[in-house]
């Protein structure tokens, strides 16, 4: 078993609930929600990007509204619906007893 896979898959299953945790800030373009991820230190590429956000949109748990840009091409800008947000609620209470159970595994 690879150590590689072993963390990809673990960071896989939490990036729905760390987008949606990002976008309960305020509305981001993806490269921002990217940026937002990185700097947690969860290194996400586009191409996972793009199919969550869609996924999610299609769950009508995000929304998104277009804007013009000055340099390039219109942007869509992501935004939480109120459906996202009790989902999110729900998910914070499932992130909290999954980490206290992790954790009282793994104490030392």
């Amino acid at each position: 078993m690879s150590l590689e896979n072993t963390q990809a898959q673990m960071r896989k299953g939490i990036l729905e609930y760390c987008i949606l945790s990002i976008l309960e800030r305020g509305e981001a373009y993806p490269s921002e929600i990217l940026e937002a991820l990185k700097n947690a230190k969860l290194l996400v590429v586009e191409g996972t990007l793009y199919p969550l956000l869609t996924r999610l949109k299609n769950e009508e748990l995000l929304s998104y509204r277009w804007e013009e840009s000055t340099s390039g091409p219109p942007r869509k800008y992501y935004h939480i619906t109120d459906s996202g947000n009790n989902f999110l609620s729900e998910l914070n209470i499932t992130w909290t007893e999954l980490k206290e159970a992790v954790e009282s595994l793994t104490k030392k």
